[in-house]
């Protein structure tokens, strides 16, 4: 299995971006897809998720009504849009794939840096 993020970078606070995650390897269309974070001397911690038939997501606190995943099983990809950025967004995010068992499957990560 494979989990490649794609997306990250250096924007300003207020401004946006969009993570990608291409998944192969793995049924995607039976994959329960999340994001994860890192910041800077921080514990990884849950951001968003998306059910497998994209029904249903659920997110963080802290990134309710700014950020919003969603996933294109045609293309085997997730994505998470993520508005109104701030600098305590700044972290690595990670793409994660439950197919059964938990978070069992991690891609590499990207990087997003929100300077004020």
């Amino acid at each position: 299995v494979q989990l490649q993020a794609s997306g990250g970078g250096l924007v300003q606070a207020g401004g946006s971006l969009r993570l990608s995650c291409a998944a192969s390897g793995l049924t995607f269309s039976r994959a329960i897809m999340g994001w994860f974070r890192q910041g800077p001397g921080k514990e990884r911690e849950f951001v968003a998720a998306v059910s497998w038939s994209g029904g249903r997501t659920s997110y963080a606190d802290s990134v309710k009504g700014r950020f919003a995943i969603s996933r294109e099983d045609a293309k085997n990809t997730v994505y998470l849009q993520m508005n109104n950025l701030n600098p305590e967004d700044t972290a690595v995010y990670y793409c994660t794939a439950n197919v059964g068992s938990g978070w069992e499957y991690w891609g590499q990560g990207t990087q997003v840096t929100v300077s004020s």
